[in-house]
């Protein structure tokens, strides 16, 4: 599975024609379809979301879950694998954006890739500015730093194998 890092603002040409940028083409380059990746719309933001073909077979896999009630179920099914659109690049590692998709994400000029580990974003610059910038205004307001978070993690991850109870 592909790992995504890092922020990269690329152009689209005439023909909505966008660079995969070079790291996330690295990661790809180790998947099972590395000239090939996924892109829906994202359920929470108005930007695109997108994966390669490992993250989707775990994605599928995990629908099989008890835990997964059906409203869930059913609205990653048809959001996700309902709308997404498999989009492969070229010799030069350039997509072209499916013009749905872009248009969704007011993507016209630039598009703005963000890792997020196992998967990625595509925003509208500019939007993707707003965002982070409303994001930065909640890690303030909740006073949230990476030891609390690992902290947070580790806690969760001993309760649920047993240990310190």
């Amino acid at each position: 599975m592909a790992v995504f890092l890092s922020t990269y603002v690329n152009k689209v040409d005439r023909k909505g024609r966008v660079s995969i940028p070079a790291q996330f083409r690295q990661s790809l380059a180790k998947t099972s379809a590395p000239s090939t990746v996924y892109l829906w719309p994202s359920l929470n933001h108005q930007a695109l979301e997108g994966a390669d073909q490992d993250y989707l077979d775990v994605l599928s896999e995990s629908l099989e879950s008890p835990d997964l009630d059906a409203d869930e179920r059913d609205m990653i099914e048809t959001f996700i694998f309902g709308k997404l659109i498999p989009v492969s690049s070229d010799a030069e590692g350039r997509i072209v954006l499916p013009k749905e998709l872009a248009e969704f994400a007011g993507i016209t000029e630039e598009a703005a890739f963000i890792g997020r580990r196992k998967t990625f974003q595509i925003w509208e610059p500019n939007a993707l500015k707003a965002h982070e910038a409303a994001l930065r205004e909640q890690v303030v307001r909740k006073d949230i730093s990476l030891s609390q978070i690992v902290a947070k993690a580790s806690r969760g991850a001993a309760s649920r194998s047993g240990e310190g109870v």
